[in-house]
């Protein structure tokens, strides 16, 4: 049984005994469960290294702070940043648990004592700097969102990661606007249909690269002006040949390293090149003179360390523009594939093939 201050859980009450008066940060609000349990399942690395190291494991349940809320996990989205922290090359900001996992879907069973904006019952979809792969979860209220009319529990976890990441760098970044160009590298993934999808939502013509065929047709038929296949042509060569030579206005890149370059040369005078990851190495050797005659910009962000205001005003923004787009049809959350939380090393195996289209999810 939890019973900490803050945290917000049923206990029967007879209609004869006084009600204690309590600060209103501390007060208990009733609700569903009269009882949490001790303990959870949850997916603690063993070391870092293959993905043989996740080991699912009995831990306790965590208990919200006063502007937090516990979620009754129904199912959590794989990123790559959880591969790249199993392999020991991203870990976690000072605070955050052991357990992996960005973002989940579920009900609330309990709410800190400051919370006003979310409800012990509501179906939420959050973002997290920790702590997804678990039965239960504790995620900051300002980081909840509600699940879009439309869809079920499930998908709504493929949103958060993907949503903030790609709204943050393409409007808060990138300033992209209505009847600009952009091109995605890394189209077929979680991030990339997002981009894709929003892009095309907004009134801005998408361009895609992408691994084979199958992946090609299935952006062009999500909306992708032109869908490049990289192991078959040179992005630049096709942009440059797709826009007369005038390039994109904007690129969103995952890739780095021998990208970086080529990237520059694809951008239209004016352009922005938004860097979020760098799977081909963060170190390179260019030529930055294009940055200065042709006025480009190059920036880059990472989400997972910033502040929960900053991410409450994404938040914010997501709900008043994106969600009636999720709602009345316009963006769709693509899921390539779901497993069980005790098959969490196929889903990571399956993530590093870069073979799926769409998110990859864990469900309780």
């Amino acid at each position: 049984m939890l019973t900490q201050a803050n945290l917000m859980v049923h206990h029967p009450r007879s209609q004869n005994e006084p009600r204690e008066t309590k600060p209103k940060s501390q007060q208990v609000n009733e609700s569903k469960m009269n009882n949490l349990p001790p303990l959870m399942k949850a997916i603690v690395p063993d070391g870092t290294g293959s993905s043989d190291v996740l080991k699912i494991k009995e831990t306790e349940l965590p208990i919200p702070g006063a502007n937090e809320v516990l979620i009754k996990v129904a199912a959590a989205g794989v990123n790559r940043p959880d591969v790249l922290q199993r392999m020991g090359r991203y870990p976690p900001p000072p605070g955050a648990s052991d357990i992996l996992g960005l973002e989940v879907s579920g009900d609330v069973v309990a709410i800190g004592g400051d919370v006003g904006t979310v409800a012990v019952g509501d179906q939420v979809c959050a973002l997290l700097a920790s702590g997804g792969y678990a039965e239960y979860c504790v995620a900051p209220a300002l980081q909840c969102l509600p699940v879009p009319k439309g869809i079920s529990l499930i998908e709504a976890a493929a949103l958060p990661e993907n949503f903030f990441t790609v709204w943050s760098n393409l409007t808060d970044r990138a300033h992209l606007k209505k009847g600009e160009t952009l091109l995605i590298h890394g189209g077929s993934s979680g991030i990339g249909l997002t981009a894709l999808q929003l892009a095309k939502a907004l009134g801005v013509t998408p361009y895609v690269t992408v691994g084979n065929d199958e992946k090609a047709a299935f952006c062009e038929k999500l909306g992708a002006k032109t869908a490049i296949n990289y192991r078959e042509e040179s992005f630049d060569d096709v942009i440059a040949e797709e826009t007369s030579g005038r390039g994109v206005d904007v690129i969103l890149d995952m890739i780095g390293g021998d990208y970086t370059q080529r990237n520059i040369s694809s951008l239209a005078d004016d352009g922005r090149l938004v860097q979020i990851s760098y799977l081909n190495g963060s170190r390179i050797e260019a030529e930055f003179r294009e940055l200065m005659t042709r006025r480009l910009t190059w920036t880059g962000s990472t989400l997972r360390s910033r502040s929960v205001e900053y991410k409450h005003a994404i938040a914010t923004a997501l709900h008043k523009t994106v969600w009636p787009m999720i709602e009345d049809g316009r963006i769709k959350p693509v899921i390539d594939s779901t497993f069980a939380l005790e098959d969490v090393a196929l889903a990571h195996d399956k993530m590093e093939t870069s073979a799926h289209i769409g998110k990859i999810l864990l469900t309780t």
